[in-house]
């Protein structure tokens, strides 16, 4: 069975760094395309930032670019999401997708981003 569980949300101020973590069990991250997606309120949920199967070439969103870092430890199956420089408009629920033949979701962890 796969789960995939973030941790490491919270309350930041502005300006501050937070780490996300993507513990995920049942499935080889290499087997699959990693992304960190979040949803503030009233809007979509948006992709971020993903990881290709081979761990090259990251995306990220162009309101991310240069603040925040998606990577992969394929021993611990961790995927991590820092994220530095935090604004406001990064106040979100963050979640976790696995992509292959099939897709997984994380439950959410919530970032606030407030002073």
């Amino acid at each position: 069975q796969v789960h995939l569980v973030e941790s490491g949300g919270g309350l930041v101020q502005p300006g501050g760094s937070l780490r996300l973590s993507c513990a995920v069990s049942g499935l080889t991250l290499s087997d699959y395309i990693l992304g960190w997606h979040r949803q503030a309120p009233g809007k979509q949920r948006e992709l971020i930032a993903s990881l290709s199967k081979s761990g090259k070439s990251p995306y990220y969103r162009d309101s991310v670019e240069g603040r925040f870092t998606i990577s992969r430890d394929d021993d611990t199956k961790t995927v991590y999401l820092q994220m530095n420089n935090l604004k406001p408009e990064d106040t979100a629920v963050y979640y976790c997708k696995a992509t292959s033949s099939s897709i997984y979701w994380g439950q959410g962890t919530q970032v606030t981003v407030a002073s």
